[in-house]
């Protein structure tokens, strides 16, 4: 009887054992079956940008949409590419970064088309930038960046790009002539500024400050949140409200690591990302008022553009429409201009 005993008994502590082995590994997978996904998303600003900020939101949004089976930790300042943006786009088709934000702009050198977004003065505001990429003219550049070994979650709208420099304020194309502004490394770019007039200056971001220091370059141009995270304010007397030429974020996920995921988590991180979409655009709407407003009290210089001069940088760009279409291609080009033209 005691040895039936002692084997009911046996028996027992197994079966518990076996209970709490497998609440263990419940909780390893979320409580969703599956191994927990880790994912490192690398981003090239601080995490008080607005890069930053809008990272971890997402980060946070993935825990609670996929209930704890992914998590998404955020490293920035571009450490893990050595800043250099257009190796890190090589390193996320490649799988040996799990996931990645920049800007549309880098990403032009492999998908042509995404310069569509940067057409001077394409679109109103940033509310209709937002429509077309959550339209068809963004479901095409996502499409052509799977073709890339990139699967783009979601695209991050940015505010308007402003123009800074240390000589005089800009209130038409003619107030650039001879002025060195540093620009990304991308044509459409360089030839914009030139046609206006300026000397544009290719240069890493990295030594943007020092180049403003020194006198290198006179100046830069960027969404206001670049001079306020990098403390322009400290090398630069004028900034300049232009709003010239609208870029976005890319929040993207290699297609290696996007295979290894389960279909539930796939969603959950597509969820994650269209909600912080959205938190991004009216975060940068807000941020963006405190932050001019800090760069003037700090000694800086803020004007608009005069009526007329509006019209003649708009003059300049559609001056350059050919060249455009020819850079991003005439069938996208022209699905561009469709979509702003008829809104």
């Amino acid at each position: 009887m005691k040895s039936k005993t002692r084997a009911l008994t046996g028996v027992l502590a197994c079966t518990l054992a076996a209970s709490v082995l497998a609440g263990c590994a419940s909780g390893a997978s979320g409580g969703t079956g599956a191994p927990v996904a880790k994912i490192q998303l690398s981003i090239p600003d601080p995490l008080t940008s607005s890069v930053g900020v809008s990272a971890q939101h997402f980060a946070d949004q993935v825990k609670k949409t996929s209930n704890g089976s992914v998590t998404v930790t955020v490293v920035p300042n571009g450490t893990s590419f050595s800043g250099d943006q257009n190796a890190a786009v090589t390193r996320l088709q490649g799988g040996s970064l799990d996931a990645l934000i920049l800007s549309t702009s880098v990403y032009a050198a492999v998908v042509p088309e995404m310069n569509a977004i940067s057409i001077p003065f394409l679109f109103k505001d940033t509310t209709e930038e937002a429509a077309f990429l959550a339209g068809k003219p963004g479901q095409a550049l996502k499409e052509k960046l799977a073709a890339k070994d990139t699967v783009a979650l979601s695209f991050l709208t940015r505010t308007g790009r402003e123009i800074t420099n240390s000589v005089r304020p800009i209130e038409q194309p003619s107030d650039l002539k001879g002025l060195k502004i540093r620009v990304p490394g991308n044509p459409l770019w360089t030839d914009y500024f030139s046609k206006l007039g300026a000397s544009p200056t290719t240069m890493a971001f990295s030594e943007v400050f020092t180049g403003l220091q020194t006198g290198t370059i006179n100046g830069q141009e960027n969404p206001i949140e670049v001079p306020w995270t990098n403390k322009f304010s400290e090398v630069q007397k004028y900034i300049s409200m232009t709003n010239h030429i609208n870029d976005a974020w890319v929040l993207a996920l290699s297609s290696k690591k996007w295979d290894t995921l389960t279909d539930e988590q796939k969603k959950a991180l597509t969820d994650a990302s269209e909600e912080t979409a959205t938190f991004k655009t009216g975060y940068d709407a807000e941020q963006s008022k405190k932050q001019l407003e800090e760069l003037t009290a700090k000694g800086m210089k803020s004007n608009e553009l005069s009526a007329s001069g509006l019209e003649e940088f708009k003059a300049a760009s559609k001056s350059l429409y050919p060249t455009f279409s020819q850079l991003i291609g005439k069938d996208f080009f022209d699905q561009a201009i469709a979509f702003t033209t008829t809104k």
